[in-house]
């Protein structure tokens, strides 16, 4: 077994399974918190993930399949996404192919949103390219929520990504596009996302 990534939440593996390539999410302990009210967070939030996991995918989402859960271990075991991070791989695309992508982000987001769905931590970093298709990764900070300032929030990350980490200013615009395309509600979601860009701009200049 094979750490390949550690956050300050989990620990992440890749190991084999039944025969097939997996990944581990192990969620980690927390010295600083009491051991009996630190087994029921850890073990609350590994089943939060698997189950919002599986309703991006009854949503249509394209998400790693869950194979298996330790709650014991709070661990979930899952598809191992053989691809490529956006955040890797977008800029040097031609302008076609970023455009291609940006429309999936947007629809696949509007799916989630759809259907109470927020991710809680929408970057690049957390969407892989494989097969000619989309994937969202790591929804450990999601949650069921129906809120429109919920839902800005998850854009304006994704808002803010786009402007620290890549080069073409039209991504974010054609994410947008596609994201009002496909939700009803969407107007609203976009008020909020200037609101809290407002709010920032405000914090910062106040700082």
């Amino acid at each position: 077994m094979e750490m390949i990534k550690k956050g300050a939440e989990a620990e992440i593996y890749i190991t084999e399974w039944k025969g097939r390539k997996i990944v581990i999410k192990r969620r980690i302990k927390k010295g600083y918190r009491i051991k009996e009210l630190d087994e029921k967070i850890r073990e609350q939030r590994t089943k939060k993930e698997a189950l919002l996991m599986m309703s991006a995918r009854k949503a249509g989402m394209s998400v790693p399949i869950i194979y298996d859960l330790h709650i014991n271990n709070k661990e979930i075991f899952m598809q191992y996404i053989d691809g490529e991070r956006i955040k890797d791989v977008i800029d040097g695309m031609e302008e076609e192919m970023q455009r291609k992508i940006c429309e999936e982000i947007g629809k696949s987001i509007a799916s989630l949103h759809k259907n109470g769905i927020i991710h809680g931590d929408i970057t690049t970093s957390n969407m892989i390219w494989m097969n000619d298709r989309l994937y969202f990764i790591d929804f450990g900070l999601g949650m069921k929520s129906r809120e429109n300032e919920d839902r800005g929030v998850d854009l304006h990350l994704l808002m803010e990504a786009f402007k620290a980490a890549h080069k073409n200013k039209n991504l974010f615009k054609w994410v947008f596009e596609a994201y009002k395309k496909n939700f009803e509600e969407s107007k609203e979601v976009i008020k909020k996302v200037d609101e809290i860009a407002r709010r920032g701009r405000y914090m910062r200049g106040v700082a």
